[in-house]
């Protein structure tokens, strides 16, 4: 899962002082307020080239350890089809119950949480994707991976080899229970007036994370007991078709979408302009909306190897992103050995770089941001 780490920068009125040469050489920037210039053009772009690059390498290893080699042996898609049919099937249900949980309690619910105890800027900065003012596209779309998963296709239609198929089988009234959860809670999400960033405390959020809660109860209780009567053989093709037309396409099209944000981000850089400031901005909602929707499945590599923090840590260190600016030292965006979720070093790379910095550098109150 994505760290949701709350450092001290993340402050409306904070402010990032970079000392230069001497004590005395201090430039104060406040992050919150930064434009694009004439003066930092070249570091905008280098460093809004770097994160983008490194999302390409991120969604090209993740589909690869999918497709074609997982850790030196035969593809995660081969080992998730050959493996236990239950067990698979099992680990889909987690990854859903564990995003409508995330949707719920963490993305909307944190920064309720934080309204309502009377830290409004705390929670303002804990809205995620609340630059592009993105947050209820990219909730729901979350709520659209777990229709994905159960449904066994990524248009809402319902596959005749889907969970659903499965589960109507055996349970047509839970069946139907769980098909309503899951529009329920993405209705909810859409009903919350635009930005959420404006509407943190609303009635409308409150009743999306009661839908989500309730998402999350029918999918851990009703749903997992369900699958232990179902046949194992009807499972396997479960799991063949989640993988083949659910999963794979999915990181497929998430690999097309970071290539297409790179080259969007590569010609500002060359060339900047309004026009290709607000191309990147079309790109980077692009390639969030298959990010968003492999949400309901965020095991396996993407999880043992950190490439979901990787491109998606939130919140941001906004503090670090100014001083990467000021000094180019890109090296603070890597690190490399096995991935350790408890590793600060590591969580402090990651909180520089992904689709969240990249969002901030685009975006600025909801639009494309402009030359100053």
């Amino acid at each position: 899962m994505k760290k949701f780490f709350y450092l001290s920068a993340l402050s409306l009125g904070m402010m990032c002082s970079i000392t230069a040469c001497s004590d005395d050489d201090t430039t104060t920037i406040d992050a919150k307020n930064l434009d694009y210039t004439a003066e930092n053009a070249s570091s905008w772009g280098n460093y809004m080239r770097v994160v983008a690059q490194l999302l390409v390498n991120d969604a090209t290893a993740l589909y690869d350890d999918w497709a074609v080699k997982y850790n030196e042996g035969g593809s995660y898609a081969d080992f998730f089809k050959n493996q236990d049919a239950l067990t698979s099937v099992e680990q889909l249900i987690d990854g859903c119950v564990d995003i409508a949980n995330e949707v719920g309690t963490a993305k909307i619910g944190d920064p309720y949480d934080l309204f309502i105890h009377n830290n409004e800027e705390k929670a303002l900065y804990a809205v995620e994707s609340w630059y592009s003012w993105h947050s209820r596209e990219d909730y729901r779309n979350n709520i659209y991976s777990i229709r994905n998963a159960y449904y066994g296709t990524r248009t809402g239609a319902i596959s005749e080899s889907s969970l659903s198929k499965a589960v109507a089988a055996v349970n047509a009234n839970l069946d139907t229970e769980v098909k309503k959860a899951i529009d329920d809670a993405a209705a909810a999400i859409w009903a919350i007036p635009s930005p959420f960033r404006n509407n943190i405390n609303s009635p409308e959020a409150v009743s999306a994370m009661e839908a989500c809660a309730t998402l999350e109860g029918v999918l851990k209780g009703s749903l997992k007991n369900c699958i232990e009567s179902i046949d194992k053989t009807v499972l396997a093709e479960v799991v063949r078709n989640y993988v083949d037309v659910v999963v794979l396409p999915t990181y497929s099209d998430l690999k097309a979408g970071n290539q297409a944000l790179f080259d969007a981000v590569e010609t500002f850089r060359t060339s900047p302009s309004n026009a290709n400031f607000k191309a990147c901005a079309t790109a980077w909602l692009a390639a969030r909306t298959p990010w968003e929707t492999s949400e309901a499945f965020l095991f396996g590599p993407v999880a043992d190897k950190g490439l979901d923090p990787n491109m998606d840590s939130w919140p941001l260190d906004q503090d670090g992103i100014v001083q990467i600016l000021t000094s180019g030292n890109y090296s603070d965006l890597n690190w490399d050995g096995d991935y350790d979720e408890e590793d600060d070093k590591i969580a402090g790379a990651q909180a520089l770089r992904g689709y969240h910095t990249l969002e901030y550098l685009i975006f600025k109150d909801g639009e494309a941001r402009t030359i100053q």
